[in-house]
């Protein structure tokens, strides 16, 4: 398949991978920020061939991971209530919340409907017009003009039962958190290719510049992660810190321009509580007032921050890259797959699920 199969040819990688050996003089960290490119490290054993100097960081680009505590007690709220229909996307069925999960709700009775597209909701939407249909719109840049067209749709119909609860948020304003936090020491970022897609680069040359720190786009395919960071390696051998694109058959420095002109017609930029972190200053997008009748927060009176984060997850640690995930006490034997403490153990992004399914790493 084009622009797939190429970019999983051994022989090209091991080319890629000499290079990096060649060019490489010194210890380096570079974080991947997306939770994608955290997989294709560890499901392709990249990890397991960079040279020693060269330190994998992995970053909060899962955005299943960092979808607060309060919000997933919130859908469960909705999901729970009689004559809602709760939409979400599968990734966030079994993350845990303060009490229960998604999937748990929807085994005690809720209807808890998982959907690909937040454009399936619309439609049940307007099928069930005695229901309240509510998605569950959470994500980065790549999935907002999506959630920002089934509102655009929604009105259009003249719905009055669909409503979204929003969670998305920004890979800009997490890098510059990551960045000055005392714990954490970054020498460059691959930045997520479909981020990059849809937003363009204009974002990261302020960062590349207050901070001095390579940042280059780049895919999920094993060669797309390889050159990624041979060219942050040559940029930090050579003392350069500039902004750069790997993923040129994806990626234009504008950004997909109707995409974006349709999310900023839909949201506003706000402050975001990151689960695990903390709240991070506009580092997300809520509905713009005008589509305030589409906001499930407000439609139904949702109040309250919810219960306290599990003190046994590090997941916080691991999501700013002071911790890797088996140096967590509970990795593995009271965080698994079917018993996790928290939601890096069972997004199809989070670090703890990678190691967990591909590193042969238990406890």
């Amino acid at each position: 398949m084009k622009f797939l199969t190429e970019y999983r040819d051994p022989e090209l990688a091991r080319e890629v991978l000499d290079e990096i050996k060649r060019t490489v003089t010194r210890p380096w960290k570079i974080m991947e920020i997306c939770g994608g490119q955290t997989h294709s490290l560890v499901k392709n054993g990249i990890l397991d061939v960079l040279p020693e100097a060269i330190t994998m960081v992995h970053g909060p680009g899962c955005p299943v991971c960092v979808t607060p505590l309060h919000l997933i007690d919130k859908a469960i709220e909705l999901a729970e209530r009689e004559n809602v229909i709760l939409c979400s996307f599968g990734d966030m069925l079994r993350v845990p919340g303060s009490e229960k999960s998604l999937l748990e709700a929807k085994a005690k009775g809720a209807d808890v409907r998982i959907l690909y597209s937040p454009l399936e909701a619309v439609n049940i939407a307007r099928d069930n017009p005695d229901k309240e249909v509510v998605f569950f719109a959470v994500g980065f840049e790549t999935t907002a003009p999506a959630n920002a067209l089934s509102v655009l749709h929604a009105q259009k119909l003249g719905l009055k039962n669909y409503s979204i609860l929003t969670s998305h948020v920004l890979v800009p304003p997490a890098i510059e958190a990551i960045m000055s936090d005392p714990e954490t020491r970054i020498d460059g970022f691959l930045a997520a290719g479909h981020v990059c897609t849809v937003m363009g680069l204009e974002q990261y040359y302020p960062l590349a510049e207050r901070y001095r720190v390579p940042i280059v786009a780049t895919g999920f395919e094993p060669i797309d992660i390889l050159q990624g960071i041979l060219m942050v390696v040559k940029q930090l051998e050579e003392g350069r810190a500039e902004v750069e694109n790997q993923y040129t058959r994806a990626v234009r420095p504008e950004g997909n321009i109707q995409a974006r002109k349709i999310i900023e017609r839909v949201f506003k930029v706000q402050d975001q509580a990151w689960r695990g972190i903390d709240v991070i200053p506009d580092s997300g997008w809520g509905l713009r007032e005008e589509f305030s009748d589409f906001d499930a927060v407000k439609k139904f009176g949702l109040t309250g921050e919810g219960a306290r984060e599990n003190e046994a997850c590090i997941a916080g640690d691991i999501m700013k890259g002071i911790k890797k995930p088996y140096e967590c006490p509970h990795f593995g034997k009271a965080c698994t797959p079917q018993t996790p403490l928290g939601a890096p153990m069972v997004s199809s992004e989070g670090a703890c699920a990678a190691y967990y399914h591909y590193a042969g790493i238990r406890s």
